[in-house]
């Protein structure tokens, strides 16, 4: 039986502009009614993560940068797992060299050097927080909790993540988040350890907790939980590995996937 649901939130929960959906809204409720928990892990940063946690009414841990950060429903930081200092001044080299615009976000603040870089205007707009401009990150670089590069050229950041996961091996972990956004996080900050850290928080066994999610991020918590939901238009590696595949999220695949898979598992009906 299914008593828990982590589920990523781009690409799986919202729509491509970001909406929580009448339908998705619905499918919450009914977990909730049926007493499933519901805990939403994201490599957003805490504010990103709390929109639509908070929209969605819940009372559960939520999971930012991947699972770096873990927040109260009151706000409040309980676990932070952040980049190692010597580890985050190597990737902010690295990506300078490559001419790749970086970001740095802390538990609290977005920080940033060129403000007319790539897919600004559109974070801004997705994890609805300010940015602050500094000169460099020396000052801030002890809180790291996730390095992040925005690039319209896809290809470039894909040769940098295969780039940067050779060079830095178990010291970070490096995945796309999306084919323009690439994520540098502690090595624990992935969306495997966050399935654990939420199952153990909620006093729920691994093999009573599902997932769904839509892209390569989202794959160590495949390793991890019990039952497993590609969302429709994850790549076909990823959805080969699935135990079910749902709809895209433009046609309310997250919360057919609920009403479909997780909902009868967790009545006993399967």
């Amino acid at each position: 039986m299914i008593r828990l649901l982590v589920s990523d939130i781009d690409g799986t929960l919202v729509t491509k502009d970001k909406v929580l959906t009448p339908a998705a809204h619905a499918a919450a409720a009914a977990l909730v009614g049926q007493g499933v928990k519901l805990v939403l892990v994201s490599s957003r940063p805490p504010h990103g993560v709390a929109l639509f946690a908070d929209a969605l009414g819940l009372d559960t841990p939520r999971a930012a940068f991947n699972g770096g950060v873990f927040t109260s429903p009151a706000g409040e930081v309980t676990l932070a797992r952040l980049l190692d200092p010597g580890t985050a001044r190597e990737v902010l080299d690295d990506l300078a060299a490559r001419q790749i615009p970086p970001w740095l976000f802390t538990a609290e603040e977005w920080l940033l050097v060129d403000p007319e870089g790539d897919y600004v205007s559109w974070e801004q707009k997705t994890v609805q927080m300010p940015y602050r401009t500094v000169q460099d990150f020396s000052a801030e670089i002890g809180r790291a909790g996730k390095i992040m590069a925005a690039s319209k050229d896809a290809e470039k950041l894909a040769a940098c993540e295969t780039a940067l996961q050779a060079r830095l091996g178990d010291r970070a972990a490096v995945h796309l988040s999306q084919t323009y956004y690439l994520d540098v996080t502690h090595p624990l900050a992935n969306k495997g350890e966050a399935v654990r850290q939420a199952a153990a928080l909620l006093g729920i066994g691994l093999d009573e907790t599902a997932c769904i999610g839509d892209m390569a991020n989202d794959l160590p918590m495949f390793d991890v939980a019990a039952y497993t939901i590609a969302m429709g238009q994850a790549p076909a590696a990823m959805r080969a590995r699935a135990d079910y595949v749902t709809a895209s999220n433009q046609e309310d695949g997250w919360a057919r996937a609920v009403e479909r898979y997780v909902l009868p598992l967790a009545r006993g009906d399967r």
